[in-house]
């Protein structure tokens, strides 16, 4: 039943029973299930998540499902992606451990899940909404796919990071094909159809060799059973 707070009857809570609920809200360490709806059971890996984080996937972790592996190359591809989204969503005077308590009793430590609403609307309103939603990559492990909620700015910074990973990925295959073909070839990096275009050439050039060679043994062949 919806409350109706311009009723005459209506008496807000005091700032005590609202503290009061608040409390019960956190300390309420077990989690919790409906249906197909739960949250986790906060543990003391959870404080020290939020006071002492390990690594930078940590530090930032208020943010969503930030990129972890340090030394991998996702993550130094999205790196400047996550500093310029914890400059816009977070408030100068906000350090990050408070938001990382927010995260852990507002969000449940989930882009999906809510643990406490008033948490969660409070984190959503510090952080403007900025959210790391998912990275992926599709068809290809350069194919890289990263979706945020952030403004316009934001998203085509991740556009630009997608673009130039793809292109880079897909230059350094083609170059790898071409070596093969031609290990002393000369290579003009920055862009894919100039290399398209030469591994394809090397290709027809390898053909028709192919093709030349396999004339020649036929000729010999025949010559051998003609003697």
């Amino acid at each position: 039943m919806k409350i109706d707070k311009n009723s005459k009857f209506y008496k807000p809570p005091t700032f005590k029973q609202r503290m009061e609920n608040l409390k019960y809200s956190i300390l309420f360490w077990k989690g919790r299930s409906k249906g197909m709806i739960y949250t986790r059971s906060i543990k003391l890996d959870d404080l020290r998540y939020i006071f002492f984080p390990k690594d930078f996937n940590e530090e930032y972790g208020y943010l969503g499902s930030v990129p972890y592996n340090e030394d991998g190359p996702y993550f130094k591809a999205m790196l400047p992606l996550v500093l310029a989204m914890d400059y816009e969503a977070r408030p100068k005077l906000c350090p990050k451990w408070f938001l990382r308590f927010l995260e852990v009793f507002g969000n449940d430590r989930s882009i999906v899940r809510v643990r406490n609403f008033t948490l969660h609307e409070l984190h959503r309103k510090l952080t403007k909404g900025i959210r790391f939603i998912d990275y992926k990559t599709k068809w290809n492990d350069y194919d890289l796919r990263i979706s945020i909620s952030a403004p316009e700015h934001l998203q085509n910074l991740a556009d630009d990071i997608e673009n130039g990973f793809y292109s880079r990925g897909a230059q350094e295959e083609l170059v790898e094909q071409i070596l093969k073909l031609d290990p002393n070839a000369s290579i003009i990096w920055g862009s894919i159809e100039r290399l398209e275009k030469q591994l394809e050439k090397l290709e027809v050039e390898k053909e028709n060799r192919d093709k030349q060679l396999d004339s020649l043994v036929e000729q010999a062949n025949n010559k051998l059973r003609v003697e």
